[in-house]
């Protein structure tokens, strides 16, 4: 084989190279491409860290101080896109409800303050993932029709909070009424972090788990956070001080070994302490989310490959005879 034979057999090899490397991650583009946005509804469940319930001790930090009989619901919508195979953005809005009662706590003065409330939160938030494995091809079925993808995530919000509190079977909104004498905003932000995973479904659906913890920067989430003050108007009154002696005989009943530790009515008078100001409430959810995959591929990938996708046969391309 001569030089010129050698050079051009060379260059038609790295034609070849050239042009199957082209193919190659235009392909593995477009399938990519199909996967970096999806949107879709979650559901779960939700729980709060703050002034009322928890164990007999006091305040704890984190899950441990938490009440599951205090758990509620939530719902909601997002859209996700991903930015690369290692980040993502996503956008949230969630209904949140909330809620505690002193009389499940275990906590004697708490028991004692008799406080309760609920709270439905509307929330909006922005996510940026970063996702630390997944498996492009479960199974290794050579088609793409699913992945797996784990994630953590971290990013900004903000709520809107309306805590109320019941008295002899009605809601009333505790924030107008300024139970401690305060005036607190109704919006709120809160700093969302969390973990996740999602599965992708015959390249369509995807089914995930997400745990989060918002830390916010209130402490009025359950309405409670400083003292006691003195009411003239009888319901705000009522609503801000539920303690009452029937309820401190119970206590001193079922703790008898408490002796002097155990409240009293004048445990809850005016300028004593009613909540920890010390310490903004937080809460969390766990949800289940479904979504739908939107499979942007370029006309390329259409006209192509459609055939990777399962959509149509590869075709392939006849020739005449020559003669």
């Amino acid at each position: 084989m001569n030089f010129v034979s050698l050079t051009l057999y060379i260059f038609a090899m790295m034609r070849k190279i050239i042009i199957t490397t082209f193919l190659a991650v235009s392909l593995s583009l477009s399938v990519f491409a199909q996967y970096n946005v999806d949107y879709g509804f979650s559901v779960g469940a939700s729980n709060y860290l703050g002034d009322m319930g928890g164990g007999i001790e006091n305040r704890r930090d984190g899950l441990i101080d938490m009440k599951l009989d205090y758990t509620r619901w939530n719902l909601g919508g997002f859209y996700r896109y991903r930015i690369s195979n290692r980040f993502g953005v996503k956008g949230t809005l969630n209904y949140v409800r909330l809620s505690g009662d002193d009389s499940k706590s275990t906590n004697p003065g708490r028991r004692g303050r008799n406080l309760n409330f609920r709270n439905d939160m509307i929330e909006a938030a922005a996510h940026f993932e970063i996702y630390l494995y997944k498996v492009n091809d479960v199974g290794g079925t050579g088609r793409y029709s699913s992945d797996f993808n784990l994630y953590v995530f971290g990013g900004v919000g903000a709520f809107y909070s309306n805590p109320q509190g019941e008295l002899d079977g009605s809601w009333y909104s505790l924030q107008p009424l300024q139970t401690e004498g305060k005036s607190y905003s109704l919006i709120n932000l809160a700093i969302p972090a969390g973990i996740g995973f999602y599965y992708t479904i015959d390249r369509k659906y995807r089914l995930g788990l997400e745990a989060s913890w918002r830390t916010t920067f209130t402490d009025y989430i359950d309405d409670v956070s400083d003292k006691y003050v003195a009411h003239t108007d009888p319901l705000t009154a009522k609503l801000a001080n539920k303690a009452n002696q029937e309820i401190i005989n119970a206590i001193h009943a079922d703790n008898p070994d408490l002796n002097g530790g155990s409240p009293q009515v004048t445990t809850y008078n005016p300028g004593k302490k009613r909540g920890d100001p010390e310490h903004n409430d937080s809460y969390a959810t766990v949800t289940v989310n479904f979504s739908w995959a939107i499979r942007g591929r370029s006309k390329f990938y259409k006209s192509r490959n459609n055939w990777v996708l399962g959509k149509q046969k590869r075709k392939r391309r006849k020739s005449r005879a020559k003669f």
